[in-house]
C-alpha cells in the first residue's frame, strides 16, 4: 500500500497551529537541554525532546478519540523536533549560557500548550472543567515524561507552583471565550497568563506547601 498523502508536510495555516509549533519547538528545546544536562547521547537527546514535545498532546489525542495522533498524522512534528534537537546541540553552549534557558522554554511550552489543549477541548464540546483538565495535561504531561526518563521528580509534584499555572491560564481562556472575546487574542493573553504566573512565582519563591510524615520514633 502506498504511504498516505500526509507524509507531506501539510498543515493549515492558523494561529492555533502556529501557537501548537511554536509548543511543539518549545517543548523540545527543553527537553533536548534536560537530555545534555545528563549526557545523553544522540539518540537519548532526541527521544527526551520527542517525548517532551508530543507527550501532552499524544494524551490530549488519546483522551478524545483523535487517532492517529497529531504527529503520526502531520509528520511535520517529527521533522521539526529532529531538526530542533539537532540545533539545541550544536548551539548547546549559546542556549546553556543563559542559566534558566530550561526554565524559560519549559515555561514557554507550558504556556502555549495549556491553550491548545483547552481549545480543543471546547472544540470537541466538552464541559468547562474537563477542558480545562485537558489543558492542564497537555501542557504539563510532557514535562512529566520529560522528569521522569531523566530520573527526577517530575516539576509538577513538587512544591513549584506549575500545574496551578497551567488551570489558572486554561481557567482564564474559558472565562474568556465564554464572554465571546477574539479568540486569537485569547490564545495571546492566556498563554501569557500562564508564562507570567511561572515567572513571578519563581522570581518571588512562591509555591504550595509540601506536607511530610513525622519520623516514627
Amino acid at each position: 500500500m502506498p504511504f498516505k498523502s500526509t507524509f507531506a508536510l501539510k498543515m493549515e495555516i492558523s494561529l492555533f497551529n502556529i501557537f501548537d509549533l511554536l509548543g511543539t519547538m518549545a517543548f523540545a528545546i527543553s527537553g533536548a537541554l534536560a537530555a545534555m544536562q545528563r549526557k545523553l547521547d544522540l539518540f537519548g537527546i532526541f527521544i527526551i525532546a520527542f517525548v517532551t514535545a508530543v507527550g501532552g498532546g499524544t494524551l490530549r489525542d488519546v483522551l478524545l478519540g483523535n487517532t492517529p495522533v497529531m504527529w503520526m498524522e502531520n509528520t511535520i512534528y517529527i521533522y521539526l523536533i529532529g531538526l530542533i534537537t539537532i540545533l539545541a546541540i550544536i548551539f548547546r553552549n549559546k542556549i546553556n549560557y543563559l542559566k534558566t534557558s530550561l526554565f524559560l522554554f519549559d515555561t514557554i511550552g507550558l504556556g502555549i500548550f495549556t491553550i491548545t489543549g483547552v481549545e480543543t477541548g471546547i472544540q470537541n464540546g466538552l464541559s468547562p472543567i474537563v477542558s480545562i483538565a485537558i489543558g492542564a495535561m497537555t501542557g504539563t504531561f510532557g514535562g512529566v515524561i520529560r522528569d521522569i526518563l531523566c530520573n527526577e521528580i517530575p516539576v509538577i509534584f513538587r512544591k513549584e507552583i506549575y500545574a496551578t499555572a497551567s488551570i489558572l491560564g486554561a481557567l482564564a481562556f474559558v472565562i474568556l471565550y465564554d464572554l465571546g472575546v477574539n479568540t486569537d487574542l485569547i490564545y495571546i493573553v492566556t498563554s501569557l497568563i500562564v508564562i507570567s504566573i511561572r515567572l513571578i512565582v519563581v522570581k518571588y519563591k512562591i509555591s504550595l506547601p509540601s506536607f511530610t510524615l513525622s519520623s516514627e520514633k
